[in-house]
This record gives structure tokens, sequence and C-alpha cells, in this order.
């Protein structure tokens, strides 16, 4: 509060005074509405002419504050664009009774400044200055697990929300008033929440509540408990499984040794049936006599070829027609081809 006061050595009284309490700060929520309060007193010699003047003070020293809205000489004056003045308003209906407080409706990020209400009837004057900070309320949070349900395990909840005004604030409970285990630690910056050691009794609905200055959201979700893996079975089935694959491995090179070492016995026998089939070689042409006085031996009797043999014993007494004779087939060389 600001106020100017005459001094007793120059003969001067109290002049205007503010008298509005309260905050100089004020938060509030996006979409939401405020007052800004400038509440007066005119001192006893104030007897001029009633000026309200409420503008935006900059930022920059070097630069003029900003006049949004004013009253003087019984009127109501608005000096700043739509888009500001949408929904300002002075609170009172007749600001010269003593209060000189504004309204604004339907707050947005664009309205936080520094407010000054400036209060002058000559020769008093005082003003005050007031902060609005307009903050987005969180978002809905969004709650996920990590590091799996198991139980002995260690597991984390996270929460999050995406938009809002800053800073946040995470607060995880259990449904239905149920205690968070006592070895849990959680992060009220980063909203996490971790178990070091999940078992039985951590299961059940978590919440989580994402607050800052103007609101507040909150998520849930279930934690499981599962049961961990049954490493004897797991270890069991490991070793089966490899002994069937060196199994499957066996039983294929046992087969193609197999079909490998059956592969020269089938092809002998394809050729030797093949040497089987194959025509006798052709005899070569010789002509009778020839054949007959270079192959005739004593004692042997010759025949036509192809008719068999007469034979007969020699040293008999007897006529030829009476001789003991007897026909044999007729052999062949298996060289050549001669009958012989």
């Amino acid at each position: 509060m600001y106020s100017t006061h005459c001094k007793e050595e120059l003969g001067c009284t109290g002049g205007m005074r503010l008298t509005s309490t309260g905050p100089q700060t004020i938060q509030r929520a996006e979409g939401e509405s405020v007052t800004l309060g400038c509440v007066y007193t005119p001192g006893p010699s104030d007897s001029g002419v009633l000026d309200i003047e409420w503008s935006v003070v900059s930022p920059d020293t070097t630069q003029k504050d900003q006049l949004i809205m004013s009253y003087t000489g019984g009127k109501k004056y608005v000096h700043t664009n739509k888009a500001v003045a949408q929904g300002l308003d002075f609170t009172a209906a007749d600001p010269s009774m003593g209060d000189a407080s504004i309204s604004i409706a339907l707050l947005s990020l664009s309205h936080s400044r520094t407010y000054q209400c400036k209060v002058k009837k000559s020769p008093g004057v005082d003003m005050r200055k007031l902060s609005l900070v307009v903050m987005a309320k969180p978002s809905v949070p969004k709650c996920w697990v990590e590091g799996g349900e198991t139980v002995g395990r260690a597991v984390s909840l996270h929460c999050k929300s995406a938009e809002g005004s800053t800073p946040f604030k995470y607060t995880w409970t259990r449904d239905r008033g149920a205690a968070v285990p006592p070895t849990a630690v959680q992060n009220s910056v980063t909203g996490e929440l971790v178990i070091s050691n999940h078992s039985q009794r951590c299961a059940g609905i978590y919440l989580c509540k994402v607050t800052n200055a103007v609101g507040a959201e909150h998520c849930k979700i279930s934690l499981r408990a599962d049961k961990p893996p049954n490493k004897a079975g797991v270890i069991v089935g490991t070793v089966v499984g490899s002994l069937l694959l060196i199994i499957l491995l066996l039983l294929v090179i046992c087969l193609l040794i197999f079909k490998l070492g059956d592969r020269p016995r089938y092809e002998k026998e394809v050729s030797n049936e093949i040497r089987e089939d194959a025509p006798a070689p052709e005899s070569r042409p010789v002509s009778r006599g020839t054949s007959r006085g270079a192959i005739r031996h004593p004692g042997v009797t010759y025949s036509q070829v192809g008719e068999p043999e007469l034979s007969c014993l020699e040293g008999s007494t007897d006529t030829p027609s009476t001789k003991s004779c007897k026909r044999t087939p007729v052999q062949y060389d298996s060289t050549y081809g001669y009958a012989v």
C-alpha cells in the first residue's frame, strides 16, 4: 500500500487511503473469475473531483503503464481493446461510494499481469498493486506400470499429467483407504512410486492425484501380483527340448549316411544288368574250307555248324555203317564263336 500524506509542519492533514486487505498475489484457474479489491477512504481535506484509474503495470520500467479502465466525473471508461476488456467491470454500481474494485470474468492466461488501482481526490491520492497469476489446471494424468508385476521383483507405478501449469505435485494412495506399502518410495515431483520387493499384499488398486495451485486431477491403476515362473519346470523343459533336438539331428545324419552308402551298390547292380543284357560279340566271317582245314584234328569227326556232331569210337573193326556212333551237341568257342 502506498499513501501520500501532507506533513503537519506544512499545515496538512491525512489524505486518501486504500484500505483493502488480502494477498497482493492472486492465483486463479483458467476459465474462472476474480475480483481485484480496491476499497478507499478519502481524507477530510480531500474535496476535489474523484478520479479512479486501473492500469496494467509494464514490466519494463522505461515504458508507460497501460490504462485499461477509469471512473471520473461520475462516468466509467474502458481504455483497452475488447479482448482484454471482455468481462472487465467495476464491482460496485457506484464506484464513488468508496469501492473501486473490479472483476474479471472468464480468465485466460493472457490476464496474468500486475494491476494497479489509483484513487485520486485532490489533494489526496493513493494506489495499490496486485499481481494476478492465471494458471491452467492439470490435465487428467496417465497411469502405467513398469518392470512387470511378478512377485519378488521390483515394480514401479508412474503418473504423468501432460497439460497444465507447473509445478505439479503427485501423490499416490490406495483405494478404499488401504495403506501404501511402507517400503514403497514415491517421488512427488516425477510421480513415480517404486516397490522394491513386490508381494501379494501390494496388489490392489492405486490412485494417483496430481495437483497445482489451482486444481487437481487423478487416475487409477490396478496392480497384479503374478506368481514367478517355476524354475525347475523351465530347466526340465529346456533339457528335454535339447535332447529332442539332438536326437532329431542324429536321425537326420543317419539317414544321410544310409542314403550315401546305398548309392554305390545301386550303381553296381545297374551296371551288371547292362552287361547281362548286352548282345554277344559278332563272329568273324571265315571260309568253310579254310576253317575246317585249319582246325581238324585226327580222331575227331566234324559236322556242319548248327548240326549235332556225330562221334564214333575208333579201333572198332566194324564197318562204318556198323560203327557205334553217337551225336554230341556242338560246342562254341566263347571268345570268337567258333564251333569246336
